[in-house]
């Protein structure tokens, strides 16, 4: 039975991942709990709203955002590991360029996702914060 939970977390992790790759943002929204708690990583610029409560907070707070400073935002070396109990980590790439001043991004990235019944219920990004202010300051 465990198995089954497991491989169920991963497909909806990777039903997610697939939405950001094809820009599909209700697709993305649909793997969310309707009261998701979304972390940010201290030091981002994003973590300013964090907790984001709800994927509506997430879709204004951190997606729409994202799409206003970035000319591209994608994630790339994607790797899903089965943690314990309703858990799943993502090691992975962001690969993007900043509008304001052309700078590109290549930095490391972990999501911590923990799954309930199906959905995501929480959120918590580690990331390259140095990288990602440096872009910004550029």
């Amino acid at each position: 039975m465990k198995n089954k939970v497991f491989n169920l977390n991963v497909n909806i992790i990777e039903k997610l991942y697939n939405g950001f790759s094809t820009g599909d943002i209700p697709s993305i929204l649909s793997t969310m709990d309707e009261k998701i708690i979304w972390h940010e990583a201290e030091g981002n610029a994003l973590a300013s709203g964090n907790p984001y409560i709800g994927p509506d907070a997430i879709l204004n707070g951190v997606f729409a955002k994202l799409a206003e400073e970035h000319e591209y935002f994608n994630l790339k070396n994607i790797k899903l590991h089965v943690m314990y109990d309703d858990k799943v980590l993502a090691t992975l790439r962001y690969d993007a360029k900043r509008k304001d001043n052309g700078a590109l991004i290549d930095a490391q990235v972990a999501h911590f996702w923990t799954l309930k019944d199906g959905k995501i219920i929480a959120f918590q990004q580690f990331v390259d914060t140095k990288q990602l202010a440096d872009a910004a300051n550029k």
